[in-house]
């Protein structure tokens, strides 16, 4: 990726997904579900976010024309790092 605003959006989501598995996973969640639901809010959000703009993003465009399996390729030649996958956690 070589757009600056998609690794920004990339981290922001990222931070925002650990957040929100600390907070499903940690023992207050038995008591009160409603921090685990506003940092399920505030990910949800962050993705996107990130996803709007991968649509409009000229270097998440390249990454795509060279296909899944090429991806990594398109991304050396232009000079960025690999794209990112994520799973969901619930």
């Amino acid at each position: 990726m070589d757009c600056l605003e998609c690794k920004n959006l990339k981290e922001g989501f990222e931070s925002r997904l650990r957040k929100y598995i600390e907070a499903r996973s940690d023992a207050f969640y038995r008591v009160s579900t409603e921090l685990a639901a506003k940092r399920n809010v505030d990910m949800e959000r962050a993705k996107s976010n990130f996803e709007e703009h991968q649509l409009v993003c000229v270097s998440a465009a390249e990454a795509r024309q060279y296909g899944p399996r090429d991806s990594h390729v398109a991304s050396l030649r232009s000079g960025g790092t690999e794209t990112f996958s994520y799973r969901m956690y619930a």
